[in-house]
């Protein structure tokens, strides 16, 4: 390929576009047929709904600690049908390429695409590429679409929640935010913050089968704030979590501290916020044996005491938590 970088040609639908098709995509996700459409079937009989969801990804820069734009494109979509109890099972990518972006970096893209979607047993079934003329994106942009399915057994929601339910999160908050803060600002942090951008499948499988979730959501743009407010306005029961059991890295509290920014209302890419009930505890243990669960703990607890979401600071008092307008970072994902 020329120059080893695109060009609008690859983005004809000729030639170009079908030697870009078989030697950067086809070599990676192995696609069932290059035809614009393509048949899938339930994985198991038994599982009986069927889940879809979809994303886009302008995340800035592509490649950070931790992972680049295609790991979390996979990821993103992945925890989004798992958030639902469904057994993610196939995924279908659009590519937004502008022109003179680089065929090495797109590869090593649709490398790691593929290696979160292995990790995340699911296939990439289908896809779509367009180009652009240069200076008209910001180098990649990428969407996806997955399909799961989930037993009828299974209902996780909202309505689900009631007074006395614990609040768990899976580990270490804001660690993709920094991230993304440090490579974005060149703060040239020693160690680097790495991004938490992971699969979370088998976490919220865990705590499914063993009938240990009523509800759950990934905590990425707004954060975990952000979560618990929309839940607060759909059930209108009220939330109290704990400062000292948040967990936050040390080295995160500092660059917060430094740059006037609370990890509650931070981005996470491998993060959920759920409510389990309070005899199920025993699950945060089972949690901690799974290799993104290993922090798990519980933050806090549903009440009709309080109207809204509140932090129990360390001196014991308590701290409205409301949601921002906006996202303090943007193209966080």
């Amino acid at each position: 390929m020329k120059n080893d970088i695109i060009t609008l040609a690859h983005g004809s639908g000729a030639g170009l576009t079908n030697q870009l098709i078989k030697e950067v995509f086809n070599s990676q996700f192995k696609l069932p047929s290059l035809d614009d459409s393509v048949q899938i079937n339930p994985p198991h009989q038994q599982l009986l709904k069927t889940v879809a969801t979809t994303d886009a990804f302008v995340v800035k820069p592509l490649f950070f600690p931790g992972g680049d734009i295609g790991k979390l494109s996979i990821c993103g979509t992945v925890n989004d049908l798992s958030m639902s109890g469904a057994i993610p099972a196939y995924i279908l990518a659009c590519f937004i390429i502008e022109e003179g972006f680089s065929i090495s970096n797109l590869k090593m893209i649709v490398h790691s695409m593929q290696e979160a979607a292995d990790e995340s047993g699911v296939r990439i079934v289908a896809g779509d590429t367009k180009v652009v003329e240069r200076g008209k994106c910001d180098g990649l942009y990428i969407t996806t679409s997955g399909i799961g399915y989930v037993s009828n057994e299974t209902n996780l929601s909202v309505k689900n929640i009631a007074v006395n339910d614990k609040i768990v999160v899976n580990g270490t908050l804001a660690d993709h935010s920094i991230a993304i803060i440090n490579v974005r600002q060149e703060l040239d942090l020693d160690p680097a913050p790495t991004s938490d951008c992971a699969p979370l499948v088998e976490l919220i499988q865990l705590m499914t089968t063993t009938k240990s979730l009523k509800f759950a959501r990934d905590a990425t743009r707004g954060g975990v704030v952000t979560i618990l407010n929309e839940v607060y306005c759909e059930i209108g029961l009220g939330m109290i979590i704990e400062e000292e059991l948040i967990p936050v890295k040390q080295s995160t509290t500092a660059i917060c501290d430094m740059l006037g920014l609370d990890p509650l209302y931070m981005a996470n890419e491998g993060k959920f916020i759920a409510f389990i009930p309070s005899e199920n505890q025993n699950i945060v243990n089972e949690l901690k044996k799974q290799k993104y669960g290993k922090e798990a703990t519980v933050i806090g607890y549903v009440t009709d005491e309080v109207d809204g979401v509140y932090l129990r600071t360390s001196l014991g008092g308590l701290r409205p938590l409301r949601m921002l307008a906006s996202d303090p970072l943007p193209r966080i994902c």
